[in-house]
């Protein structure tokens, strides 16, 4: 039977590399977006990932059509960058609510499906950034952390109802969110602060436009779509950031910012 699979952020970057690659494999995918596109190939639905609402609908109508969901892929996501002291709430809120909570809003939406079935896979995604907290980045990886603890426990939860979880792990790439990130104006501003932000923000933003190209991550994701029991965790960098992941197991907290101080001039 051919799979169905929800892809969430399918507009741009991972995930429309991603859901064209499995629509070309010819699985029946699903592309959630908050625009409307058109394609001959993904059935692209307006969604946002934050309004539960939104989701139970859309969710509804694609179980409607197709009568499962066989895999939920939760790419949505966007970044704030600036220091932790000086965020707004809102920033805070959109952060969050964006990262985390479309997760755990997407999963909640597709699980009793998946129940019923007694099978399913779940893949979300993470960050190198949810292993280790990047500075001026920080809510952003506040979030992937909390997609980690949440995605352990999922995957222990409803394993025994044939459901598999795991997340990737994506160091940096060349995808429009370098472009898209929002850039906190008060830290910008701020004399102690503001010059070693944007300091910092030169260093990020060198690194993720010189990054691998979404297609590695895509075509990583469509093998953990085709893996039966597809490992918990799945790093996706080059070889030094890739390294990072391993060093950070054997540091002290202590060696470790000293790295992420040096590495980023923080």
């Amino acid at each position: 039977m051919q799979q169905v699979i929800i892809i969430t952020g399918a507009s741009s970057g991972f995930g429309k590399a991603t859901a064209e690659m499995l629509s070309k494999k010819g699985y029946t995918v699903y592309g959630l977006c908050r625009r409307q596109m058109q394609d001959s190939t993904i059935k692209y639905r307006q969604c946002d990932v934050r309004n539960r609402e939104n989701i139970r609908t859309v969710v509804e109508q694609i179980v409607a059509e197709q009568g499962r969901v066989d895999v939920l892929i939760n790419n949505a996501g966007m970044g704030i960058g600036g220091a932790l002291e000086l965020a707004t709430e809102e920033e805070i809120d959109l952060q969050m609510g964006t990262n985390f909570m479309g997760c755990v809003n997407m999963c909640q939406a597709v699980l009793p499906y998946m129940r019923r079935q007694r099978a399913g896979k779940i893949i979300n995604l993470s960050s190198i950034g949810g292993l280790m907290g990047l500075p001026y980045q920080g809510f952003y990886s506040a979030s992937k952390f909390a997609i980690e603890g949440f995605t352990e426990a999922l995957s222990a939860e409803v394993r025994g109802f044939g459901i598999r979880v795991c997340m990737v792990e994506p160091g940096d790439f060349a995808t429009g969110f370098t472009g898209s990130r929002k850039n906190s104006q008060p830290t910008l501003d701020d004399p102690d602060y503001g010059p070693i932000f944007k300091r910092s923000l030169a260093i990020i933003e060198k690194e993720e436009n010189g990054g691998l190209q979404p297609e590695v991550l895509a075509r990583r994701i469509v093998r953990l779509v085709e893996k039966k029991d597809p490992p918990l965790r799945n790093v996706v960098a080059n070889l030094e950031q890739w390294l990072s992941t391993i060093i950070k197991r054997v540091l002290s907290g202590n060696q470790m910012v000293a790295i992420l101080r040096d590495y980023y001039k923080s």
